[in-house]
Formats: C-alpha cells, structure tokens, sequence
C-alpha cells in the first residue's frame, strides 16, 4: 500500500496547522482511507516507524491512532505479523416483529450456522432467575449458554435460564433450544425484549473475537406460553458492528388515539 500511505499519511503535513491533536488527525486520515476503499480488508498498515516518517510525527503519536482503531474494531494487530485493515464485517438485519431462534433466523438467510456450547447443566437459581421465572430457593434451574456462529463468524453469546422442571435435561438439547421445547409442548409464543448498549468486558469479546471495550448489544428476553406463564429468561450479548434490530412502526389513526 506504499502508494496509499503516502496520499494518506501525506494530509497530515498538510492540515497539521488546522489545531485539532495529530493523533486525532492520523486516526481520521486512516479511517476516511479505509471507507473510501484506498485500503482494503486484510491490507497490512506500514511499521509505527514508517508512519512516523511519512506523516513527521512522534512514534508515541502513531502507537496512540492506531490503538484507538483498534479499539473501534477498524484494524487489527496480530502478534508478530503487524496492523491491518479488518475484516469487513456483513450486517445482519433482525426482526424485533418475530420471535425466532438464532438457528431458524440464520437457516432463512442461507448462512451456515453453528454453536459452540459454553454451559449445559442445572444449578440453584439466583435471586434474578427467581423472581423472573417463578422459582423456589429448593427448585433447580437449567442454564443453556452458547456462542452462536454464522458463516465462522461468531456474531452473539446466548445465556438462557429456564425451570428444570420444562429442560430437565439441558444436556441433550440439539442445535435448536425452541425445536427441544416445541416437541415438550413449551415454545414460547411471545417475549418482552429490552435492548441497551454495552461495553464488551475481556471474556465476552475473547469469545466474539473483537477488541475488548468494544460496542455490543445487550439483550433481556422474557418468552411466554400462550397461557402468560413465563417458559425463559434469556441475556445475550450481539457483536454491535454485525448485528442491527430493525422494528416496522405503524402510525396511529386519530379513531385510535383515544382508546384505552
């Protein structure tokens, strides 16, 4: 990218009077490089040392810009090999209108999918399980968590908590958790989710192959039987850069507005 660098890293000598930090210069200059396609996914960036050079700026300056990239999941560094542009990454669209499985979801877009399981087993249930589900302190809980994977890309961590008494045996669940409830009779047919913005903590973004701090999506699902009683209660944690909710709103018509 010899030929790229220089128009990128060449700017910065050029706008250096414009007052704003030249690592927030060099940072801009490499992500409006990235988005106009003048470096590409999987390109390598030339050393710390080089970009000094090219750009006249401190080493410490370039360390910082890249590190912030990083972060923001736009490059990546690998140990021993340098930084490169990452991965594109495809979006996924999600009806917030349809309660699916991850796996029903996935199959619809032709995406090959698989989970790689994290905990499959029964335990005491804590105080939030409790309330939510309707347990006793001397009652089991069965706990299902996966890392849900589509095309090789891990896109979500799925954690589920649900009565032993309707997953007896979390162990034998197949690749679908509604296909196992739907042969006991227990699909849910409705759910209450709350979506909020998280901050991935080391483990969850290990897991997601993404930078730690990076944005992500946090999700609370509470899944009912057609009688209002409450089947799981599910928090998963989705990729913020992969995944986007999408919800259809319809307006209210002024015969509409006054009912209770």
């Amino acid at each position: 990218m010899s030929d790229a660098a220089d128009q990128i890293f060449a700017t910065l000598k050029q706008s250096a009077q414009s007052g704003a930090p030249l690592y927030l210069q060099l940072r801009k200059s490499i992500e409006d490089a990235v988005n106009r396609g003048l470096i590409g996914p999987g390109d390598a960036l030339p050393s710390e040392r080089d970009i000094a050079t090219k750009a006249d700026i401190s080493r410490v300056t370039v360390r910082k810009a890249v590190q912030d990239l990083v972060k923001g999941g736009i490059l990546v560094q690998r140990h021993g090999s340098g930084t490169f542009v990452a991965p594109r990454m495809e979006r996924v669209e999600q009806s917030l209108s349809r309660l699916t499985s991850f796996t029903e979801d996935m199959a619809r877009r032709g995406m090959a999918v698989r989970s790689a399981w994290l905990d499959r087993g029964l335990y005491a249930p804590s105080p939030d399980e409790m309330m939510v589900l309707g347990l006793s302190s001397s009652e089991l809980v069965a706990r299902v968590a996966r890392l849900r994977i589509a095309n090789d890309t891990p896109l979500a961590i799925e954690r589920a908590s649900l009565s032993a008494s309707v997953l007896p045996d979390p162990a034998g669940i197949g690749s679908s958790l509604y296909a196992a409830l739907e042969l006991t009779g227990n699909r849910p047919v409705r759910a209450v989710q709350r979506i909020s913005a998280a901050n991935l903590g080391d483990s969850d973004a290990q897991l997601l192959e993404v930078p730690p701090g990076i944005a992500g999506l946090h999700i609370e699902r509470i899944s009912y039987l057609a009688s209002g009683k409450v089947i799981e209660f599910t928090r998963s944690i989705y990729r913020g850069d992969a995944y986007d909710f999408v919800a259809e709103l319809r307006l209210t018509g002024p015969s509409e507005e006054g009912r209770p």
